[in-house]
Protein backbone atom coordinates (compact mmCIF):
# COMPACT_ATOMS: atom_id res chain seq x y z
CA UNK A 1 0.00 0.00 0.00
CA UNK A 2 1.31 3.11 -0.79
CA UNK A 3 0.59 5.75 1.27
CA UNK A 4 1.72 8.97 -0.21
CA UNK A 5 0.46 8.06 -3.52
CA UNK A 6 -3.26 7.65 -1.28
CA UNK A 7 -2.69 11.00 -0.13
CA UNK A 8 -2.51 12.06 -3.34
CA UNK A 9 -5.87 10.81 -4.03
CA UNK A 10 -7.87 12.38 -0.81
CA UNK A 11 -9.74 15.29 -0.95
CA UNK A 12 -10.83 17.30 2.26
CA UNK A 13 -13.87 19.40 2.86
CA UNK A 14 -14.80 21.29 5.76
CA UNK A 15 -17.97 21.85 7.48
CA UNK A 16 -19.43 23.42 9.92
CA UNK A 17 -19.34 21.21 13.25
CA UNK A 18 -22.63 20.06 14.61
CA UNK A 19 -24.13 20.72 18.08
CA UNK A 20 -24.94 23.52 20.48
CA UNK A 21 -23.75 27.42 19.05
CA UNK A 22 -22.19 29.72 20.36
CA UNK A 23 -19.62 32.93 19.88
CA UNK A 24 -17.13 31.63 16.69
CA UNK A 25 -19.05 28.60 16.34
CA UNK A 26 -21.57 29.46 13.69
CA UNK A 27 -18.46 30.98 11.59
CA UNK A 28 -15.68 28.76 12.07
CA UNK A 29 -15.70 24.96 9.65
CA UNK A 30 -13.64 22.93 12.02
CA UNK A 31 -15.19 19.55 11.16
CA UNK A 32 -13.62 17.92 8.09
CA UNK A 33 -15.07 15.33 5.86
CA UNK A 34 -12.62 13.00 4.11
CA UNK A 35 -13.17 11.23 0.99
CA UNK A 36 -11.59 8.64 -0.65
CA UNK A 37 -12.87 7.16 -4.40
CA UNK A 38 -11.92 3.53 -4.08
CA UNK A 39 -13.40 2.00 -7.15
CA UNK A 40 -11.32 4.62 -9.38
CA UNK A 41 -8.37 4.92 -7.60
CA UNK A 42 -4.80 4.53 -9.43
CA UNK A 43 -3.10 3.64 -6.55
CA UNK A 44 -4.81 0.50 -5.32
CA UNK A 45 -4.78 -2.97 -7.06
CA UNK A 46 -7.92 -4.25 -8.33
CA UNK A 47 -7.42 -7.13 -5.74
CA UNK A 48 -6.98 -4.90 -2.73
CA UNK A 49 -9.94 -2.94 -4.29
CA UNK A 50 -12.21 -5.88 -4.10
CA UNK A 51 -10.86 -6.79 -0.22
CA UNK A 52 -11.77 -3.27 0.91
CA UNK A 53 -15.22 -3.01 -0.87
CA UNK A 54 -16.23 -6.42 0.44
CA UNK A 55 -14.57 -5.63 3.90
CA UNK A 56 -16.10 -1.88 4.21
CA UNK A 57 -19.42 -2.12 2.40
CA UNK A 58 -20.99 -0.61 4.80
CA UNK A 59 -19.11 2.81 5.19
CA UNK A 60 -18.98 2.93 1.39
CA UNK A 61 -21.16 4.98 -0.88
CA UNK A 62 -23.46 3.60 -4.00
CA UNK A 63 -20.90 5.22 -6.28
CA UNK A 64 -17.97 3.26 -4.11
CA UNK A 65 -16.61 6.34 -2.10
CA UNK A 66 -15.24 5.95 1.89
CA UNK A 67 -16.35 9.04 3.89
CA UNK A 68 -15.49 9.61 6.80
CA UNK A 69 -15.98 12.81 9.20
CA UNK A 70 -14.01 14.03 12.23
CA UNK A 71 -14.92 16.88 14.74
CA UNK A 72 -13.27 15.73 17.83
CA UNK A 73 -11.18 19.05 18.41
CA UNK A 74 -11.85 22.59 17.51
CA UNK A 75 -8.61 22.90 15.26
CA UNK A 76 -9.68 21.62 11.33
CA UNK A 77 -5.68 20.74 11.20
CA UNK A 78 -6.34 18.50 13.99
CA UNK A 79 -9.30 17.23 12.89
CA UNK A 80 -7.51 16.75 9.26
CA UNK A 81 -4.51 14.14 11.12
CA UNK A 82 -7.57 12.48 12.95
CA UNK A 83 -9.34 11.50 10.06
CA UNK A 84 -6.35 10.61 8.34
CA UNK A 85 -4.88 8.45 10.91
CA UNK A 86 -8.52 6.61 11.01
CA UNK A 87 -8.81 6.32 7.53
CA UNK A 88 -5.24 4.40 6.93
CA UNK A 89 -6.24 2.27 10.23
CA UNK A 90 -9.38 1.26 8.29
CA UNK A 91 -7.56 0.58 5.32
CA UNK A 92 -4.56 -1.55 6.70
CA UNK A 93 -7.64 -3.64 8.88
CA UNK A 94 -9.37 -3.66 5.38
CA UNK A 95 -6.35 -5.28 3.56
CA UNK A 96 -5.10 -7.67 6.57
CA UNK A 97 -5.32 -10.98 4.97
CA UNK A 98 -6.79 -13.72 7.61
CA UNK A 99 -4.37 -16.70 8.48
CA UNK A 100 -5.49 -20.23 7.08
CA UNK A 101 -6.46 -22.62 9.76
CA UNK A 102 -4.71 -25.77 9.88
CA UNK A 103 -6.76 -28.56 10.60
CA UNK A 104 -5.58 -30.42 13.98
CA UNK A 105 -6.53 -33.71 15.33
CA UNK A 106 -6.18 -34.58 19.45
CA UNK A 107 -3.34 -37.08 20.17
CA UNK A 108 -2.82 -40.40 20.43
CA UNK A 109 -2.74 -40.06 24.40
CA UNK A 110 -5.04 -37.99 24.32
CA UNK A 111 -7.44 -40.17 22.39
CA UNK A 112 -6.44 -43.30 25.00
CA UNK A 113 -7.14 -40.80 28.18
CA UNK A 114 -10.65 -39.72 26.82
CA UNK A 115 -11.93 -43.32 26.45
CA UNK A 116 -10.31 -44.32 29.47
CA UNK A 117 -12.15 -42.09 31.46
CA UNK A 118 -15.15 -42.94 29.87
CA UNK A 119 -14.97 -46.90 30.46
CA UNK A 120 -14.21 -45.48 34.27
CA UNK A 121 -17.47 -43.71 34.25
CA UNK A 122 -19.44 -46.25 33.07
CA UNK A 123 -18.38 -48.96 35.01
CA UNK A 124 -18.98 -46.42 37.90
CA UNK A 125 -22.53 -46.09 36.86
CA UNK A 126 -22.76 -50.31 36.06
CA UNK A 127 -21.94 -50.64 39.79
CA UNK A 128 -25.02 -48.29 40.97
CA UNK A 129 -27.56 -51.03 39.75
CA UNK A 130 -28.92 -53.28 42.29
CA UNK A 131 -26.89 -57.18 42.37
CA UNK A 132 -28.72 -59.88 40.65
CA UNK A 133 -29.56 -62.62 42.71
Amino acid sequence: MDKEGILKELQFKAIRSSGPGGQHANKVSSKVELTFDVVNSSVLSETEKTRISKKLASKLTNEGALLLQCDESRSQHKNKDLAVERFFALLEAALKVPKKRKASKPSKSAIEKRLKSKKANAEKKANRSKPEL
